[in-house]
């Protein structure tokens, strides 16, 4: 397991020569430190390194500028080749829970909208994962996505190609229910390495 220390937030230290000399040392000086600790009580493998060496190493294997694959590159023990072909990173994007104000408000603080509605309808939520079956109208089609409730039973969903609008929701079938987060699988790199 690899850690790259550069990403995390600077400790105490006094000056920027004394952070350089304690990463030399091999002493991570962050705030991830206690991370780094609990990973190494676990008995794996655990390596930290800079930036600097992260770069080096994805720049001598021509890779891009992507975080799965300087995640590959940290520390002195990276191969000298890689084999990412065909390997697709699972991309986790933070979209919240929605939020908890009552209706909107005017320049100057008074509602000016009525208040919210249902936060579920019909079983569905604002950011569940489901697969949409449409067996009638100019939509047909099986779509896998994101649901977009709304009150009425007429849902939209979010996908890869683009947003839907005006499903039915007798077409949803959940796959995932709503936590924070929407999972895709990313692009992968087709050039060899």
């Amino acid at each position: 397991m690899t850690i790259d220390c550069s990403i995390e937030e600077p400790c105490e230290a006094t000056s920027l020569t004394h952070g350089f000399e304690a990463e030399r040392r091999g002493r991570p000086l962050r705030l991830g430190s206690a991370l780094f600790e609990r990973l190494k009580a676990t008995g794996l493998p655990v390596e930290t390194g800079s930036g600097g060496l992260t770069k080096f190493n994805r720049t001598t294997r021509g890779l891009p500028k992507e975080h799965w694959l300087d995640a590959a590159c940290v520390g002195k023990s990276t191969p000298e080749t890689l084999q990412i072909k065909h390997v697709f990173p699972f991309v986790i994007t933070a979209k919240g829970h929605g939020c908890r104000q009552m209706c909107n408000v005017g320049e100057i603080g008074f509602p000016c909208s009525k208040p919210k509605g249902a936060k579920t309808v019909r079983g569905f939520q604002t950011g569940d994962m489901a697969r949409v079956i449409v067996t009638t109208g100019k939509k047909q089609g099986t779509y896998v996505g994101r649901v977009l409730v709304r009150s009425t039973g007429s849902f939209d969903l979010s996908t890869k190609q683009g947003r839907i609008a005006g499903l039915n929701v007798r077409f949803f079938t959940h796959v995932h229910h709503s936590d924070g987060y929407s999972y895709t699988k990313g692009s992968g790199h087709s050039s060899p390495a």
